[in-house]
């Protein structure tokens, strides 16, 4: 019988044999937290996320989501995919549409999940049943502040977790766990020190505080979990980004120091690293939907994917391609779409 030492050890080892970067076991106090959660809702700063407000403070409580929780596995890996086209020089293309890096190959929920299981299940056959659930940004977990108890890294100024050897460019996953296994201190020392680079380089100026960022404002949520109209005031600043912007990450001093991706399974699919956005507007919905299949950008819908592209298109510069393109949806049944089609077509 091994006992909760050598459990912890074995976890950990293991947990890098399946793929993960790194894997660390905290408890389940998030009281710190908690308070920083509640004055971010409290502020409005969710936008339309209800289910944020809706969870409320169970995401800081993990045995009220989890009865019996006694630790949190949490597991880090890196999706930064070495193929992509240089994601500045993306940016730097007007023409061009840019995806968010974690988003161009295979969706990665299930890809954690299976693999957080697994790691569940071989640990059962060597110290038989035991109560777990494996989480990858599927239910109420405070994610982050999860792993930064647990000692990978620290929440940055952008609210994402860092690591100073890895950056940031990576996923999260837990196991909630009945086990008694002990505990990982957290990281010391926060880096970040007295740069502000992430604050400075937000087109929408969403980072308005420390680790604080209005959702309102960013083009994340703006572009993904948002099912309405884009303010006309973040149209602009936009520019050709068509779902989710890594802007906060791409100017971190430590995303130098990280590794690409080992898992093929993030590469870019159907060219999404560099395609042309009047090429990705004419996609049929039947297209989008087969060509997303296995993909987190299908979840956020035809509509709101072609709403997207035409606010880039819209800040294209004016070709015969760009207003052609526009004006195959010109008199589309969708209201919210042709709105947004109208604005693009305005702006050339």
């Amino acid at each position: 019988m091994i006992d909760a030492a050598q459990r912890a050890t074995w976890l950990k080892t293991r947990a890098v044999e399946l793929g993960f970067d790194a894997c660390r076991i905290t408890d389940t106090d998030l009281g710190e937290h908690e308070t920083h959660l509640l004055n971010w809702l409290n502020k409005g700063f969710h936008g339309s996320m209800d289910y944020m407000q809706r969870h409320g403070v169970m995401r800081s409580r993990p045995n009220e989501l989890v009865p019996g929780t006694l630790r949190i596995i949490s597991v880090r890996l890196t999706y930064y995919p070495e193929q992509a086209t240089n994601a500045e020089s993306v940016l730097n293309d007007p023409n061009l549409g840019y995806v968010s890096r974690y988003a161009l190959g295979r969706d990665y929920h299930k890809l954690m999940r299976q693999r957080l299981q697994r790691l569940a299940k071989e640990l059962e056959e060597h110290i038989g049943p035991f109560g777990y659930r494996a989480f990858t940004d599927s239910a109420p977990v405070l994610e982050k502040a999860i792993a930064e108890k647990a000692g990978l890294g620290w929440i940055g100024k952008h609210s994402n977790l860092l690591n100073e050897k890895s950056g940031s460019w990576f996923f999260l996953g837990e196991l909630y766990t009945n086990l008694s296994l002990p505990i990982d201190p957290p990281q010391s020392t926060m880096h970040c020190g007295s740069c502000t680079a992430c604050i400075e380089a937000c087109p929408t100026k969403a980072i308005v505080g420390d680790k604080q960022v209005d959702a309102r404002r960013c083009i994340s949520y703006l572009t993904i979990e948002n099912n309405g109209e884009i303010p006309e005031e973040f149209r602009a600043p936009m520019g050709n980004r068509i779902y989710g912007c890594d802007d906060c990450q791409l100017v971190c001093p430590f995303n130098k120091f990280g590794n690409p991706t080992k898992e093929t399974d993030f590469e870019p699919r159907h060219h999404l690293d560099a395609t042309s956005l009047a090429t990705l507007f004419q996609w049929s919905e039947q297209e989008f939907y087969d060509r997303f299949q296995g993909s987190a950008i299908r979840r956020i819908g035809y509509r709101n994917w072609l709403r997207n592209i035409a606010v880039a298109l819209g800040n294209a510069p004016t070709s015969p391609d760009v207003i052609q393109s526009l004006m195959t949806q010109q008199r589309c049944e969708d209201e919210l779409l042709r709105e947004h089609v109208n604005w693009a077509l305005a702006q050339h």
